[in-house]
């Protein structure tokens, strides 16, 4: 199960006098991620280098540093920790001392694991978004069961017969929706896809 982090979170090192400092935040999409990275470099510090995650995109940049050293090894930190939606930022001030090519990947994949193994994770569940017309006598039963579920309700609009309801229902309890509503409905209320499957940020570990 992929885990995101509940909020920025950074780590320092010294190796050989060069300092490290690895800065680590969600992110919801590519935009946000470079957007983070902007904000965050250090332009007087020697290398700003980074990787994003979100879904099936993923970016990385060694920024000046050899070829695979930097960016990859991040990449490589966030996707040992299970983490997708996230994006690190490992800062690099040169303290006059190389560290070879194994060195700096294990300098740069190291302080991005360590800065996200000490961030608080977010289990990042799958949900799929789904909707379903309800009639206002069956309202308020319906939505007593959206706990159940666990489900998100992302929308309400009504009409003269009732409400549209848009759902973000986890997938594992998708079967046990469409059972209960087409009971509660009596056959006449069905669920409809509204999207793909996305994983949406619910439960929180420390």
């Amino acid at each position: 199960m992929p885990f995101t982090l509940q909020a920025p979170c950074e780590y320092r090192e010294e190796i050989r006098k060069s300092r490290f400092l690895a800065l680590a935040a969600p992110v919801a999409s590519t935009g946000e991620a470079l957007d983070f990275i902007e904000r965050h470099s250090d332009r007087s510090a020697s290398h700003n280098c980074w990787a994003f995650k979100c879904g099936n995109q993923y970016r990385f940049s060694d920024d000046g540093e050899p070829g695979g050293t930097a960016g990859r090894p991040i990449l490589a930190a966030i996707e040992g920790q299970d983490c997708d939606q996230v994006v690190v930022l490992v800062i690099r001030w040169y303290g006059g001392i190389q560290l070879g090519t194994g060195g700096l990947a294990r300098a740069y994949g190291g302080s991005a694991a360590r800065c996200l193994q000490g961030g608080s994770a977010m289990e990042l569940v799958e949900h799929i978004r789904v909707r379903c017309h309800v009639p206002f006598t069956e309202l308020a039963r319906i939505q007593s069961y959206l706990s159940t579920w666990q489900a998100l309700l992302e929308q309400k609009t009504f009409d003269a017969n009732g409400a549209w309801l848009e759902l973000a229902v986890p997938t594992a309890k998708l079967d046990l929706a469409k059972c209960q509503l087409s009971d509660l409905g009596r056959g006449r209320i069905s669920l409809e896809p509204i999207s793909e499957t996305e994983h949406i940020a619910t439960d929180r570990h420390t």
